[in-house]
């Protein structure tokens, strides 16, 4: 089975220059255009038989759009979602800087996930979508920048405390594949469409 990773496209949080995270931010005009190309490539080169998309607007939209040009059925899920940044989400970051440093234990902001919380929910969703995907020949996850990271994570067996960062740009497509001989990344963050 192969494994199509996709980032949204730009959302109204990029423009505004806030913490996104669990703030719920629709894409932009250029964040649609951006969508629509890649959405072209997939369907030329590698349209998957059915999608998993995160419950969130800028998600959401991304995933929609691909799922009506390529014609393919698609469930949400909110585990998707990206990181619950708490109290960060939608602050302003020349006023609060992103929290480098914590512990991965420790929430983000007063309420939101720690690092801890939000992989297990990545590798919880990775399983759930696996398991429920083994008639596909390839399948598509739309959800945003720290999720994918989470999700290539647990693809690789990493632990959950290490220092390798997965970069994943607006409309980036990462592409994994399973076979009975092992698994590989075929290609990452892959943005020619744009």
């Amino acid at each position: 089975m192969q494994i199509l990773l996709i980032r949204h496209g730009q959302s109204e949080a990029d423009l505004l220059n806030v913490h996104e995270g669990s703030a719920d931010y629709p894409l932009t005009e250029e964040g649609i255009d951006q969508v629509n190309r890649m959405a072209k490539r997939v369907l030329k080169e590698f349209p998957p038989d059915f999608i998993w998309a995160s419950t969130q607007k800028r998600a959401r939209k991304t995933a929609d759009i691909l799922a009506d040009l390529i014609g393919c059925p698609i469930t949400y899920l909110t585990e998707l979602r990206e990181h619950d940044n708490g109290d960060l989400a939608g602050q302003p970051l020349d006023e609060v800087p992103f929290p480098w440093g914590l512990h991965p234990h420790e929430k983000f902001g007063l309420t939101g996930e720690s690092a801890i919380e939000f992989r297990a929910r990545g590798e919880q969703a990775f399983s759930y979508m696996k398991k429920n995907s083994t008639e596909y020949k390839r399948i598509a996850i739309v959800s945003h920048g720290g999720m994918i990271s989470r999700i290539i994570e647990s693809f690789l067996g990493l632990p959950c405390n290490h220092d390798i960062f997965f970069k994943t740009d607006d409309t980036g497509i990462h592409l994994l594949e399973y076979k009975e001989t092992g698994r590989s990344i075929l290609f990452s963050n892959s943005s020619t469409h744009l």
